[in-house]
């Protein structure tokens, strides 16, 4: 069986550097949440943040959707706070949106799950932190 690898550090870079629209599922409505603080420093970075989070109407001033399919906009990339065991469902709202990459945040880890978008022409991050490789990748 192949196992996963994150793209190179370069590749990386490159996603960073043109990805406009990152929808950030399992966004979290309260400050003190991880997902909200990578958000907020992402809009800081200059991204259009689209929150996916059911039962939520905004978070960090942009309007929050139920599911990915809801998105009427593009989405360049995908980034995930999820439980690892719900990451199956999004991978197959991306394949089916195609959707360019999904980014599978710190401690998410689906390594079935991102093989098969990986799979489906998906560029696929496992397991960092937007943030941390944001900065650490565009200084």
């Amino acid at each position: 069986m192949t196992s996963f690898t994150n793209p190179s550090d370069e590749q990386i870079k490159q996603l960073l550097e043109s990805a406009k629209h990152i929808a950030v599922v399992g966004l979290s409505p309260k400050p003190d949440r991880p997902s909200h603080e990578v958000a907020k420093h992402l809009q800081d970075f200059g991204y259009q943040i689209i929150p996916v989070r059911p039962a939520t109407d905004a978070v960090l001033g942009e309007k929050a959707y139920a599911s990915l399919k809801d998105v009427a906009g593009s989405i360049d990339l995908v980034d995930v706070f999820l439980n690892p065991s719900r990451v199956d469902a999004v991978i197959d709202a991306c394949i089916e949106l195609n959707i360019p990459a999904i980014w599978l945040q710190l401690g998410v880890v689906n390594e079935a799950a991102a093989l098969r978008a990986q799979q489906a022409g998906i560029t696929v991050i496992m397991d960092k932190c937007i943030y941390m490789e944001h900065k650490r990748l565009l200084p």
